[in-house]
């Protein structure tokens, strides 16, 4: 019942606004309960230091998770952000951004998720995050 990359990256195309769009996320990967996206580097979403703007990353945060759970429910859906939290553990700098976002509990009506933001190649997190959504 889950998407498939393209059918992820097409439900971006579909569904989201044009300055999500303008982010570059594509689908790397998708899962029963989860999916990751790249968010490629540019210097359009650095701050001043040179590092990638927590906007950026928590935008993708919440992005990633509209499409984990997409592809849990086996496409789009109604769906709303109630709460994000997300900390900062370290600067993401000339490097693509994986943003993984597992799904810890999926009802009805509400959605837990789990989001790790983790610069290409590196062995720890940029960003850690969690969400919860209202569905329907």
């Amino acid at each position: 019942m889950t998407l498939t990359t393209a059918e992820a990256d097409k439900l971006l195309a579909d569904h989201f606004a044009p300055w999500v769009l303008a982010l570059g996320l594509s689908t790397a990967e998708t899962g029963e309960r989860h999916a990751v996206l790249r968010l490629p580097w540019s210097d359009r979403l650095a701050r001043e230091g040179g590092g990638l703007s927590g906007q950026a990353l928590m935008a993708a945060a919440d992005t990633a998770c509209v499409v984990a759970i997409s592809a849990a429910n086996g496409g789009f859906g109604p769906m709303t952000t109630v709460q994000q939290s997300t900390s900062f553990q370290r600067a993401v700098v000339d490097r693509d951004v994986l943003v993984h976002a597992r799904i810890t509990k999926l009802g009805r009506r509400i959605a837990f998720l789990d989001i790790t933001l983790t610069a290409e190649g590196a062995d720890e997190p940029a960003a850690h995050a969690t969400a919860v959504y209202a569905l329907g």
